[in-house]
């Protein structure tokens, strides 16, 4: 009964994400390892946005072509040369407007295509929340995750006494007359 409730809870609450937050103004290192691969192609990206691109970073170089313009000339890769796997990216004088979700994803040596656009899943997740800024949106994201959250576990609570008042009930209960 106990793993039914955790499995359910699980599968009910909304995917987490790795929460970063800092003040209009700061600069702000929102962390990514790729791991011993070596390295070909590195790519942030935000969802929410049109292009979604935050940086693309491919043979020692930042290709600015696919980039955001919001992000020109304010976000560099910790260390260009993809050593080590450390793919963090760095995003100076951040705004409220820079508040959201960010993917990073890497293409390998093995990798066979030369696109601009990296097919794979990310290797992290970023939510980036700016504090002390006037952004509605920033608030009401963070309340959707709680009520999402809060919900999941209402639902998850009336499926498990659904379940034990099932279990438990008495023969005679379920007798039609």
């Amino acid at each position: 009964m106990v793993y039914l409730f955790v499995f359910l809870l699980a599968r009910l609450s909304p995917a987490s994400s790795d929460v970063v937050q800092v003040k209009p103004g700061d600069d702000v290192i929102l962390p990514c390892q790729a791991g011993e691969a070596s390295i070909r192609a590195v790519e942030w990206s935000r969802p929410d946005l049109e292009p979604e691109y935050v940086v693309f970073h491919r043979d020692g170089l930042s290709d600015p072509t696919h980039q955001h313009p919001s992000f020109k000339d304010r976000v560099q890769l910790v260390d260009r040369e993809l050593k080590d796997g450390d793919v963090s990216l760095i995003l100076k004088n951040v705004s409220s407007n820079d508040a959201g979700t960010y993917e990073c994803r890497v293409a390998t040596e093995g990798s066979r295509r030369k696109r601009a656009i990296i097919k794979t899943e990310p290797i992290r997740i970023i939510q980036l929340e700016v504090s002390g800024s006037n952004s509605g949106d920033v608030e009401e994201g963070n309340y959707r995750h709680y009520y999402g959250s809060v919900a999941g576990f209402v639902v998850v609570c009336v499926v498990v006494v659904i379940i034990v008042v099932w279990k438990y009930r008495r023969p005679w209960e379920s007798l039609v007359i």
